[in-house]
């Protein structure tokens, strides 16, 4: 079975190139059929890894590198033209920019892949159990590729098509269908996992049903169904971690980008503005920066990257339980009666965490700013850019925080974030015609 699954999820790497939504279809002689895969539990349990792999490796890479570029949280360090586009960002930034490529036709090939497991468990005999977490576990990437989608896109495809059809929607439904797609998955798992699928795909590293909860937490916050946002996040066991894990073969993507090719460095404090005074006595800034003092060509500070992400092998959080804690206190802010002394428990309790299970420890005092919604709300943002760095929610969360507005021309490098969404790909443009127009921004 190991031999079958590693042959399987290293055609899955190599066959992944940048295709629209529309094909995904690909040919490949040496490779199994659909068929083949998709009529065994020995080859559902191979997509089943290969799923995981390519969202733990190409899609990790680009929901984290893109966005913090946009927002400076990454300093360019080389001259590679997509660094290079993303850092000036702007009106002219192009359509077919590899990393706008890359999230776009990665996330959808992840989706395509999810629907043929979904296709595979519902059509192949199998043991209850299994089938439930297998479907589950299908509807959980689907549902986390979307909604990395419409954090990045204004709007965004939620079903493939081999048709050159594919409907795009506003960002807004992809949430709800990703909010959607989890409880679905909640539903099935019921509380527990398979424990031969666990064994087989999971290998120990991930809590399945802490993990469609975190997100559940996380869409319904984007979604601004902020009790449904807070009631997930308090069922997620924070003394609980989930990982992707990698090896010498599928190595950790940010440290072989950020660490071994060094093609761009972390900004100095997170990339925060001067407003912003982090604590010289936080303890996450020396978990993920390392001084270095040093500026690229336009003037942009960096350090050197650590935390998860000091090694090929090293494994990153599928999610933060840091992050429970920064939606409530958040949620308890915007929802309909506010509650600001349920907020700031909230974030006195991350401020003060001493034992979160990733080593992510603010280990500060007690909030002792001003206690009004304004300034709740520029303290949590903060906490979210050092505790939930490089997590891809940089974009997501300057919107939402309303901070300033980018120049519609590049090379503003004083815009806090140069661009409020992408421009879709031009393979998509070029291959479907619902392809919405380009934001201006």
């Amino acid at each position: 079975m190991k031999k079958l699954i590693n042959i399987y999820t290293s055609f899955l790497v190599l066959s992944m190139m940048l295709f629209s939504s529309c094909e995904t279809d690909f040919a490949n002689p040496n490779a199994p059929t659909d068929e083949q895969i998709l009529s065994s539990r020995a080859g559902l349990i191979s997509l089943s890894v290969g799923i995981k792999q390519l969202y733990s490796t190409t899609g990790v890479l680009y929901i984290a590198e893109t966005p913090a570029m946009t927002t400076r949280a990454l300093v360019r360090t080389t001259t590679y033209i997509n660094l290079l586009e993303l850092e000036e960002g702007g009106s002219t930034l192009p359509n077919d920019n590899s990393n706008v490529s890359g999230i776009w036709a990665t996330l959808l090939r992840v989706v395509e892949m999810c629907n043929q497991l979904e296709s595979g468990a519902e059509s192949v005999s199998l043991e209850e159990a299994t089938k439930n977490t297998m479907l589950a576990y299908a509807y959980f990437f689907k549902a986390i590729s979307i909604g990395s989608l419409a954090q990045n896109f204004e709007q965004v495809v939620v079903e493939t098509s081999q048709s050159n059809d594919a409907a795009f929607v506003s960002r807004t439904e992809g949430f709800e269908t990703a909010i959607d797609l989890l409880e679905q998955a909640s539903s099935l798992l019921g509380g527990s996992v398979d424990s031969g699928f666990d064994s087989d795909v999971l290998l120990g590293n991930v809590d399945l049903v802490n993990c469609i909860n975190a997100y559940l937490a996380r869409y319904n916050l984007f979604a601004g169904q902020y009790d449904a946002a807070i009631t997930a996040a308090n069922t997620v066991d924070l003394s609980s971690a989930s990982y992707f894990a990698y090896d010498s073969q599928n190595q950790n993507p940010l440290w072989s980008r950020f660490v071994d090719l060094a093609r761009c460095k972390p900004a100095d404090n997170f990339g925060l503005p001067a407003s912003f005074e982090i604590d010289a006595a936080d303890a996450r800034t020396d978990f993920f920066l390392s001084p270095l003092d040093t500026a690229n060509e336009n003037g942009f500070e960096y350090e050197e990257l650590t935390g998860f992400y000091q090694s090929a092998t090293d494994l990153i959080p599928v999610y933060q339980p840091g992050e429970m804690l920064l939606i409530i206190a958040e949620a308890n802010i915007r929802k309909g009666s506010p509650d600001l002394n349920a907020s700031v428990e909230a974030l006195n309790s991350l401020l003060t965490k001493t034992d979160d299970p990733t080593g992510v420890n603010a280990s500060l005092g007690e909030y002792s700013g001003t206690v009004s919604e304004e300034a709740l709300l520029l303290e949590i943002y903060k906490n979210r850019r050092i505790e939930l760095y490089l997590n891809g929610m940089s974009l997501e969360d300057s919107r939402r925080f309303d901070r300033p507005e980018p120049s519609t021309q590049p090379l503003v490098l004083t815009d806090e974030r140069n661009r409020n969404f992408y421009p879709y790909p031009s393979r998509e443009r070029n291959n479907n015609n619902n392809t919405p127009a380009d934001p201006a921004i």
